[in-house]
């Protein structure tokens, strides 16, 4: 029966996540892919020191919060252009564009996560791209 109830309690979290408005999603998806990212740039900027296990770590958070935002049409769905968001009314009109921006960002942190770097130089390298998708989606498409 115990099972049962957690069982119950854990769908309807799932649930609750599920119906939980757009906007608020991606401001909370964006929010927290900032704060990994300011782990991550100052090492890559030589303004904070190198550690394997923190860089792959936090690589491992983006890549999951990358995945999180895989979907388009549910992270963005028709109606969410408006109200309390940073995000360019282009996203629904160059949707094409913008899922080819999304999937080239997601790719470049997974294989950024895939790699492993065990140094500055390694990771640098798959750092950089990453930043470049970041910095082209945000100049195309948010406000």
């Amino acid at each position: 029966m115990k099972l049962f109830i957690y069982a119950a309690a854990a769908l309807s979290v799932m649930t609750m996540g599920a119906t939980a408005n757009p906007i608020e999603q991606r401001q909370a998806n964006m929010k927290e892919r900032g704060q990994i990212l300011r782990v991550l740039a100052p090492i890559a900027q030589g303004r904070a020191d190198f550690d394997a296990a923190t860089v792959l770590d936090a690589l491992e958070k983006l890549n999951a919060n990358a995945q999180a935002a895989a979907d388009v049409d549910a992270f963005y769905p028709a109606g969410t252009e408006n109200g309390d968001t940073k995000v360019k009314e282009n996203i629904w009109s160059d949707r094409e564009g913008f899922k080819k921006a999304n999937e080239d960002y997601i790719s470049k942190v997974a294989a950024a996560a895939e790699a492993k770097p065990q140094d500055v130089d390694a990771f640098k390298a798959v750092f950089g791209p990453i930043g470049a998708s970041c910095g082209g989606c945000h100049e195309t498409y948010r406000n």
